[in-house]
């Protein structure tokens, strides 16, 4: 014996209503696009929607085009960059090392005064 709500597992709009009741629905073409995977999708527009240029797959994710032949290409992803990766992008080995040698006596000198 189930006790509990009468309506349980139905959702609104759900049921016998047919196109009468939503109304009619606009008329749809498919277009076909293809990712660098090679899959297909092909999403419904109403006859009068433009269609876009480029489409996300939604088996992988990358791009996709209208050209099968000529796929968009996936986007590069560029690793994650420490701090320090930054810093070797903008100094020399030699910058690092006068950096450093400065920073070494600016201490040195502080120590020297505390004693």
């Amino acid at each position: 014996m189930s006790g509990g709500n009468a309506i349980r597992g139905t959702r609104v709009g759900a049921g016998p209503m047919g196109e009468s009741e939503r109304g009619e629905s606009a008329p749809r073409r498919r277009v076909s696009y293809w990712c660098a995977n090679g899959h297909e999708s092909r999403p419904s527009f109403a006859l009068d929607a433009e269609e876009p240029e480029h489409w996300d797959c939604p088996r992988c994710g990358f791009p996709a085009g209208r050209n099968e032949q000529s796929p968009p290409a996936p986007p590069r992803n560029e690793p994650y960059k420490t701090h320090l990766a930054y810093v070797k992008e903008r100094r020399s080995d030699a910058d690092g090392e006068a950096i450093l040698q400065e920073a070494l006596a600016k201490l040195r000198k502080q120590r020297e005064g505390d004693f």
